[in-house]
């Protein structure tokens, strides 16, 4: 009982351009069994189905790297790390996940959730529980002293339900790992800079090259890929030279980082699109505007293009992620915004973005040898998109195009559900965000009355 897809283009993930007059075939595993001219393909049996996509673009499933399934489309750290229960935010991200797989994403990285999270779900989507993308999940940051995550008061401390997992030495660094393997992470992250600057501004980085050594040799040695947040140039260069897997942002990168990635192989994943979206989103009133976010992310993005463009043009790899899970970043919204960005603002082709979302970041995944291209012997992991991505890539953030997604063959069926999010995530305590003493109570009136007037 095998199934044959008839293609109005076929993009197989690995390929300059999409060919015309293919059939995709594959098995009741899932498995692919043929992909070429429909002529050479095997013949149709009684008990075979035929899929009629012959006016519609086929290509392998998106991939997102970056897909934070615990954050809840958060507006605050503390909605992030504390104002609903683990249980509530496991259940939380599994719906949340399946708003990812309409989008056309069969398959995602969480790479760092509080707790045992994005495990769950991955196991309860790959277990057959629930239908959603493939996830490849890690557990925790691993952070220590002034590192990304560790954002609350020393007499705070970081909460056992936040994203971050503190540790102080290299002792509890390696304990920590191996306990995130006991538990069945796929990933490790290490939280390589956080906000500690020196006087000319440059980011600090938050473990120094002996303790990012260690702890990327230790998660190597037991089998685990290692991916870092590193904005920074100095906590970038640490993370090339430990030859860390996959490094999130770098947007301050040098040639000598250049020079350390293609040494090692360390790929770049930028994640452009939250930083993308602060800038265009963000509203005069809004605390991002307020505090000066807006316009510093502004010069960083202007910044990280003209570095991420040197890289690129160096060879170093890139793959394709978003940081969704933000309030500017919800689930199923911006992920292929990824790609028009690629194209865009750092010099990439139709062809070569396509790519970089499917077989390049397969590369990161957990079954990246069985996705991400679609030729024999992969899974029958694919999309089916009305319109050519190869001739606007934009196309790909409408999803009213993703006709049809494909997983193991299967294609899955979404409810377009909605919610309030006043009740899933939006609980940390926020009612002003001005400070109203008598003057600036003067001023807001003399404001009203302006407008009234007018």
């Amino acid at each position: 009982m095998a199934k044959h897809v008839r293609c109005g283009s076929l993009f197989t993930g690995d390929a300059d351009r999409a060919e015309t007059g293919w059939t995709l075939s594959y098995d009741d595993a899932g498995t692919i069994t043929h992909v070429g001219p429909t002529e050479a393909a095997p013949p149709v049996a009684s008990t075979d189905t035929v899929l009629d996509y012959s006016g519609l673009f086929v290509m392998p499933g998106l991939q997102d790297v970056h897909t934070h399934l615990a954050y809840g489309n958060a507006k605050t750290e503390e909605d992030i790390d504390l104002y609903q229960p683990m249980e509530f935010r496991a259940l939380r991200g599994m719906f949340f996940a399946q708003k990812v797989l309409a989008a056309g994403y069969t398959s995602i990285c969480a790479p760092g959730d509080a707790g045992q999270i994005s495990l769950a779900i991955r196991n309860a989507i790959d277990w057959g529980l629930f239908d959603g993308p493939r996830v490849t999940a890690a557990a925790q940051y691993i952070t220590t002293r002034q590192g990304l995550t560790d954002w609350y008061p020393t007499w705070i401390g970081v909460p056992d339900t936040s994203i971050g997992r503190l540790v102080t030495s290299r002792d509890e660094a390696i304990e920590e790992i191996r306990v995130m393997v006991k538990n069945g992470v796929d990933c490790i992250k290490l939280a390589m800079d956080g906000t500690q600057t020196r006087p000319d501004g440059e980011l600090i980085a938050a473990f120094n090259q002996e303790e990012t050594h260690v702890m990327v040799e230790e998660a190597h040695r037991l089998g685990r890929k290692v991916v870092v947040h590193a904005v920074g140039r100095e906590a970038t260069l640490y993370a090339a030279r430990a030859e860390v897997d996959l490094i999130f942002h770098a947007y301050h990168l040098d040639d000598e980082c250049i020079e350390a990635m293609l040494k090692s192989g360390s790929a770049i994943g930028p994640t452009m699109t939250l930083q993308r979206n602060v800038i265009d989103f963000t509203q005069p009133h809004e605390p991002a505007a307020i505090k000066g976010r807006q316009s510093a992310t502004e010069r960083l993005y202007e910044r990280a293009c003209v570095n991420l463009r040197k890289a690129r043009e160096a060879g170093v790899t890139m793959m394709t992620g978003t940081d969704s899970g933000f309030a500017v970043t919800p689930y199923g919204e911006w992920h292929a915004l990824e790609l028009e960005i690629f194209v865009r603002d750092l010099g990439f082709t139709p062809a070569e973005a396509l790519r970089c979302a499917t077989s390049v970041t397969s590369q990161f995944m957990a079954k990246g040898g069985k996705i991400g291209v679609l030729e024999p012997g992969r899974y029958a992991d694919f999309i089916a998109v009305e319109g050519s991505p190869l001739e606007n890539i934009a196309i790909l953030q409408d999803k009213k195009r993703i006709r049809h997604v494909h997983i193991g063959g299967r294609r899955m069926q979404v409810d377009d559900r909605g919610y309030d999010p006043r009740q899933v995530t939006d609980r940390s305590w926020s009612n002003w965000t001005e400070l109203y003493t008598q003057e600036h109570v003067r001023t807001v009136r003399a404001r009203r009355l302006g407008l009234a007037a007018e």
